[in-house]
């Protein structure tokens, strides 16, 4: 099913909360589904004007755009914000356009890294709640409330820190409605700081069926992040099942750091 696919790939995906190494620089969780333990510094914020996508075999479906809000009001704790217009275009059935389900979550670092012991890595939670804002009729929402419950981890390694970071981890999702059925979600990330202004990255994530009548799948995910400023960054991300009926998923964003 379309609908499930595209709130799997992108209520996960297109909020997964972005994440600041330093603090005006993202570096990790958008452009991908898999997200990271790293909140957003206090006192700081990202807006991001954004569109993810997928290509499935029975239609396509967007949203158009997504606007994005993570505050950091606290050492270690993110307040984050999606309001998505959706766009669902199903192969055989009515296109529709409106404002979709709304998305809510906090982020929670509990651990730094070497706070343990020498090589630890970053820990984190980010519950999200899916509000059911949009018409689940017209298929621009689930119709009832979504919970995701994920873990986080990050280990960075190199010059600064930030030459190399993996990051990863999973959750399960509460997915209540008519023929749905819990599932979980899992990822990894690998990215490598290639230039001052560019970081490129590689995502494999699976997740299992969230419907009664739909398989679970695997995907592979290429992306990056360009600075044009201190404060002016572009995401971009590309990919596709290598398992499963996404025939290609894709994430743009122009993002505002401050």
């Amino acid at each position: 099913m379309l609908r499930s696919s595209f709130h799997r790939a992108c209520c996960v995906g297109i909020a997964l909360a972005t994440a600041a190494l330093t603090t005006q620089r993202a570096a990790a969780g958008p452009p991908f589904v898999t997200d990271d333990p790293v909140p957003v510094d206090k006192g700081h914020g990202e807006f991001y004007v954004a569109t993810q996508s997928v290509w499935a075999r029975d239609g396509f479906s967007t949203t158009l755009p997504h606007l994005e809000f993570n505050y950091g009001p606290i050492d270690n704790v993110q307040l984050h914000i999606i309001a998505p217009m959706v766009y669902d275009n199903p192969k055989d059935g009515a296109t529709e356009y409106g404002y979709g389900d709304t998305e809510l979550g906090i982020k929670w670092r509990f651990i730094q890294e070497d706070q343990l012991f020498k090589g630890c890595p970053q820990v984190g939670v980010f519950p999200l709640l899916e509000v059911p804002t949009g018409n689940a009729h017209l298929g621009l929402g689930n119709g009832k409330d979504q919970i995701f419950l994920p873990v986080w981890l990050q280990k960075s390694w190199g010059e600064e820190k930030r030459e190399w970071t993996v990051y990863g981890g999973g959750g399960y999702w509460i997915n209540p409605g008519t023929d749905n059925k819990d599932y979980s979600l899992v990822g990894v990330v690998l990215q490598k700081q290639v230039a001052d202004n560019l970081t490129l990255g590689c995502e494999l994530f699976h997740t299992t069926s969230s419907a009664e009548d739909e398989d679970g799948h695997t995907t592979l995910n290429l992306g990056g992040i360009y600075d044009f400023t201190d404060n002016w960054h572009l995401l971009f991300s590309v990919g596709r099942d290598i398992d499963g009926d996404n025939l290609l998923i894709s994430y743009l964003a122009l993002q505002l750091t401050f």
